[in-house]
């Protein structure tokens, strides 16, 4: 506690686990985040500036990779100015800022991941009635609830959490999660109760949606055309891969919290490596219009 400033601070001990190859961890997470950040803001500036993308697939796809430029502002640079720190310190305040980023952004993810189930499952097994159902009143709709929802139900229970007294102030992390709740001298029921509900509303509903539309696309297709066949695998194939490694990311902040602390760190390390870079480069790579837009524009970069 800094007494001059009422200020309380956090240890993050799990940059203890680093040792002497920190260098080279920053050398990792350096290149990755700006990568991650080249990627992602060249593929939201195609989908703006091209007309032909200008379709609620791409929009969502636009709205994810956002997601993903706010999480790697919110996370990297803190994350990377620690690693070459000698304390690896956080106010208590920011802890819990960088708690709401990280869970609020999650959650809006599953609600945009939802959201490109549905708009498959329309565009595939109702394409007649595609553009009734999937307008841009609906769209806009969806993109404004899938930011609101999350930042509303997770402010509350962040909130209660300010004033809790803290017993302990040494956290067995690299950034600021759910074991925040650890340090606290008295569990809140009323808060645990709002987590549960996090977790249902605003993950495990939503991931039991999007297998259900999704095994619904298949069977439908299944007894189409061959055209339409190729037409949900090109197209859902990409969603697919990135729900199945969002999920078990997200799978493993729930119960990593149990095992051992080394493979704690490791499995964090891995989560912050993988975690921004697979959304621009799997929609970048599998879906066809964005890879051809991202070649022509490197074809032009090369004439310049």
């Amino acid at each position: 506690m800094d007494d001059d400033l009422n200020v309380t601070y956090i240890t993050l001990y799990g940059y203890e686990e680093m040792g002497k190859y920190r260098y080279f961890y920053f050398f990792i997470m350096f290149t990755v985040y700006i990568l991650a950040m080249c990627f992602s803001v060249t593929i939201v500036y195609l989908i703006c500036i091209h007309r032909n993308l200008h379709e609620p697939m791409y929009i969502f796809i636009a709205a994810l990779l956002m997601n993903s430029i706010v999480y790697n502002t919110a996370m990297y640079p803190n994350l990377l100015i620690n690693i070459l720190s000698e304390k690896h310190i956080i106010s208590y305040s920011a802890c819990l800022f960088q708690l709401f980023v990280f869970y609020s952004l999650s959650a809006s993810d599953f609600f945009l991941l939802s959201a490109m189930a549905y708009d498959r499952y329309v565009s595939i097994c109702k394409p007649l009635q595609y553009t009734t159902i999937m307008r841009k009143y609906t769209v806009t709709l969806i993109l404004v609830l899938a930011w609101l929802v999350p930042f509303c139900e997770l402010a509350v229970p962040v909130i209660l959490s300010a004033d809790s007294k803290l017993c302990h102030l040494t956290l067995n992390a690299i950034f600021c999660n759910n074991l925040v709740y650890t340090l606290h001298c008295v569990p809140s029921r009323v808060r645990a109760m709002l987590d549960v509900f996090a977790l249902l509303s605003m993950a495990l509903f939503p991931l039991f949606f999007i297998y259900f539309t999704y095994i619904r696309i298949l069977t439908i297709s299944y007894r189409s055309s061959r055209e339409v066949r190729t037409k949900a695998s090109q197209t859902c194939l990409p969603h697919v891969i990135v729900l199945s490694l969002f999920s078990c990311l997200c799978a493993y902040d729930v119960i990593i919290n149990q095992l051992g602390s080394d493979l704690h760190f490791i499995m964090t390390f891995q989560a912050f490596l993988y975690y921004p870079l697979f959304y621009p480069i799997i929609y970048g790579l599998k879906m066809k219009e964005i890879s051809k837009h991202i070649k022509r524009l490197f074809c032009q970069a090369k004439l310049i």
